[in-house]
């Protein structure tokens, strides 16, 4: 196939989208087929630039506006241009909002089926930061969301508690399609690397049980909810990541160890590293760190909304916590620092790697490549 990935986010910015796009693009090249990529470009000033090329690759960049740390593409026409060029069999739309609009307009109107990709909880993020007039905004966003992937010949949400969301607000032809993890890269035997022990050594001097988080480091993330923590005997949270949130968090979280922005193999050791892994954000459509925590052999917490619920075998590979009660996150985590689960955290983490090893990305991108050929055999140029 020849496929046209549409990116709200690309490299250098490091989040869900794009290792998302990075891996499925790994994929393609293993498997043969063609692929182009159109992404937000940097600023000519800007420390690292975004790759002409991934994956063997071509990477087109559009100009791209700073918005709240992010980078946002600006449509264009030149998107027809490019698509004509390249004359691809479906164009991938990944996490449409603006860019991703102007890829499935332009797809709409070249007459190329298209398959959208659900990532982002953006009513839920828009609600957060606008106030009184929030649930207003986040009503404005789903029917925006709604005309967007109406465009597509296929909508694919993350996980069931997403796809539920977007059926009942009318978002059309839509279908599950999960994420992958590398769980060669992401290993309980790393734990036994030299690198991953020192890391050890230096984060848990007095044998401290050590609680991960990875992610954005941003309001929207709820890391407030670590707050529970404070005073737990015994531990110390690890945050790896960065974002507008790391001052209050290091204010708020005595004695909390904040790594910085890791990828890699750096990442993965900080992961073998930790003792469990919690996550607190309960606007998360999927939850790919957990996915990644699991395939290190971690037990995880989360809460018990979103993403996580089809993640999280409750009592077997982790802890789901009621958010809306205080304290829940605390006594989740006691049990498994301290408390009648204690004993239990290395059979939990793994038995979540092995609920992980199934959904590597080669298999992911199989069943994506199922749902391109869906879109080119149901694509109508007058899709409603």
């Amino acid at each position: 196939m020849r496929v046209a990935i549409v990116t709200e986010s690309f490299l250098p910015a490091l989040n869900g989208v794009t290792t998302s796009v990075c891996k499925v693009l790994e994929c393609l090249r293993d498997g043969g087929h063609e692929a182009l990529v159109v992404a937000p470009g940097t600023t000519p000033w800007a420390e690292t630039a975004a790759p002409e090329r991934y994956a063997g690759y071509p990477v087109h960049t559009v100009s791209s506006l700073p918005i709240r740390q992010f980078r946002v593409g600006l449509p264009s026409y030149e998107l027809e241009t490019v698509l004509h060029r390249f004359r691809p069999d479906v164009v991938h739309v990944a996490s449409p909002f603006v860019l991703g609009v102007r890829g499935l307009t332009a797809a709409r109107g070249l007459g190329i089926p298209s398959v959208a990709i659900y990532q982002t909880d953006m009513p839920s993020y828009i609600r957060q930061h606008s106030g009184p007039v929030g649930d207003l905004t986040a009503r404005a966003a789903w029917r925006w969301i709604r005309r967007i992937h109406s465009q597509a010949d296929i909508t694919l949400a993350p996980s069931n508690a997403a796809l539920q969301d977007l059926a009942a607000h009318d978002v059309p032809r839509v279908a599950l399609w999960g994420r992958g993890v590398d769980s060669t890269l992401f290993h309980p035997d790393r734990r036994n690397d030299p690198q991953t022990a020192d890391l050890r050594r230096r984060l848990a001097p007095n044998g401290e049980i050590l609680i991960g988080y990875v992610g954005r480091l941003a309001p929207e993330k709820e890391l407030h909810r670590l707050t529970e923590l404070n005073g737990l005997p015994n531990t110390r949270i690890v945050l790896v990541g960065d974002g507008p949130s790391a001052e209050i968090l290091r204010e708020q979280l005595p004695g909390v160890v904040l790594l910085g922005r890791q990828e890699a193999v750096d990442l993965a050791r900080s992961y073998a590293a930790f003792d469990l892994f919690v996550h607190t954000g309960t606007r998360e459509t999927f939850g790919q760190t957990l996915q990644e925590a699991a395939a290190a052999g971690l037990p995880v917490v989360a809460p018990a909304r979103g993403g996580p619920v089809d993640l999280i075998d409750q009592g077997r590979t982790g802890l789901l916590f009621d958010p809306d009660r205080p304290g829940a996150l605390r006594e989740a985590v006691a049990r498994l620092c301290s408390g009648d689960l204690a004993d239990d955290r290395e059979s939990m983490g793994s038995a979540g790697r092995v609920r992980v090893e199934e959904r590597s990305w080669p298999a992911l991108t199989e069943q994506l490549i199922g749902y391109y050929a869906r879109a080119i055999g149901q694509h109508s140029p007058a899709v409603a």
